[in-house]
């Protein structure tokens, strides 16, 4: 991993040290905890490659269907902000570990569910065993990521959300093609069993990999160590001097709650594309007379998320260049919100994935600088209250979104009525960003430094 990282010193060996501390810290944590956040995401989503067999097998409907990947999202809310809480108080290396662990556990068993039922509840335990992972991870990243990176390094770490889709696409198109009848199992056991598993051992292998805090770092040098400890305590002070460092505060702030409502449709754009683009692409067959095998779908539903990837990290990084936020936030979100509504109205299989791939590249590009943004006004038990609630009401569209869009095809035979609430939900959300940009401190001292 060789960026170049933004100096926030002009005395050249301050930027010197902060460039050879960075890229140690970029090193150590961001492959490990990408790794985990990608198989994060794939054992929540790959239900929607899963429903291509499981759904005869279990005699589920497109709303039941939706209703199982939703379910999700109601164990995992309540529970996101006590673990937050959690993971300040016991540390991240123990509760990351704790949470991995316990979805790997539940996402290895979800192979073995015999009826719509315990598929429904499988969803549900899975979210509260996953609850607090990723605001948690969020949290973690801000004490040992200054600002002035802070939003092209969390953008290294976010493209393992894209590629956890590029990537498992494909594989899990390979397992439910070529491994029905394993072990008895049929494809869709078999997907859930091997990918549940690697959770199991990374999760382990967290308790001893992380550590909790800079100074507690003996794999960096006392000189990097003392360095990386000042700044990051430095900033937490600005924040808190500025901002919420309670509790009681964050949850009382009005900013918290619109930035929680963004992520709402940033959230619905995401889960909607993630558990319904595999049934489009099959769907083809029908629209476009066209035939894809399992694989070659899962191929095809890999491109926008392969580009979303790309787009993430360099928008990330323009964004820390030029040391502005809001902005790239609203215009990818736009982007997407524009997109998604006319993809099937294409009149061929490549068009509609063109128009599909630039709503992925908008929403991927809006994530990692959209959480750049809480930070700047909480800190302390504040922060992490408050980014697990943000998190919180935007895993909220996680249950309304595959929901509400399966019961529309359901409903009209189709899913273009699913992917119009989808447009205008990200528009709005840009433009709610748009008009609270006041109230959020986000400066431009990085711009002056360089």
């Amino acid at each position: 991993m060789t960026t170049e990282l933004a100096p926030t010193s002009s005395l050249p060996e301050e930027h010197a040290l902060q460039q050879r501390v960075m890229k140690k810290v970029a090193r150590r944590l961001i492959p490990f905890l990408g790794i985990a956040y990608l198989l994060n995401y794939l054992d929540r989503s790959n239900i929607a490659f899963a429903k291509l067999t499981m759904s005869a097998d279990l005699g589920l409907t497109e709303t039941m269907y939706g209703l199982a990947s939703g379910l999700f999202f109601i164990g995992y809310i309540f529970f996101e902000v006590p673990s937050n809480l959690a993971l300040q108080r016991f540390g991240a290396r123990r509760w990351i570990a704790r949470i991995m662990v316990s979805w790997g556990l539940v996402a290895t068993l979800m192979a073995f569910v015999p009826t719509a039922g315990w598929l429904y509840t499988a969803r549900i335990v899975l979210g509260i065993a996953e609850a607090g992972f990723f605001p948690g991870i969020i949290l973690y990243l801000t004490w040992w990521f200054p600002r002035a990176d802070r939003a092209r390094l969390v953008g290294l770490f976010m493209v393992f959300l894209p590629l956890s889709s590029a990537l498992g696409s494909p594989i899990s198109g390979l397992i439910l093609q070529y491994t029905h009848g394993w072990m008895g199992l049929a494809g869709w056991q078999a997907m859930f069993l091997l990918q549940g598993l690697p959770t199991l051992v990374l999760g382990v292998a967290a308790w001893f990999y992380l550590t909790d805090r800079p100074n507690q770092a003996a794999w960096l040098e006392p000189e990097e160590r003392e360095w990386l400890h000042d700044t990051m305590e430095a900033e937490q002070q600005e924040a808190a001097a500025t901002g919420h460092h309670s509790v009681r505060a964050s949850l009382r702030d009005g900013r918290v709650w619109a930035l929680g409502g963004v992520y709402f449709g940033l959230g619905y754009s995401l889960f909607a594309l993630s558990f319904f683009l595999p049934s489009i692409v099959a769907g083809f067959s029908e629209t476009f007379d066209t035939s894809f095998s399992i694989l070659q779908t899962g191929l095809i539903v890999a491109v926008p998320f392969s580009a979303g990837a790309i787009a993430m990290v360099l928008w990330s990084k323009h964004s820390d260049h030029s040391d502005e936020r809001i902005w790239h936030v609203v215009l990818p979100m736009l982007l997407a919100g524009v997109t998604i509504p006319v993809a099937l109205y294409m009149n061929s299989p490549f068009t509609t994935m063109v128009v599909i791939t630039l709503t992925s590249i908008g929403i991927f590009s809006a994530f990692p600088v959209f959480w750049y943004l809480p930070p700047t006004f909480l800190s302390g038990p504040g922060a992490a209250t408050g980014i697990a609630l943000v998190n919180t009401i935007g895993a909220a569209s996680g249950f309304l979104a595959p929901y509400a869009t399966g019961w529309l095809v359901d409903l009209t035979g189709n899913a273009r009525a699913g992917l119009w609430v989808v447009g205008v939900l990200a528009v709005a959300a840009s433009l709610g960003l748009l008009a609270m940009s006041k109230v959020i401190p986000v400066t431009r001292t990085a711009v002056a430094e360089r």
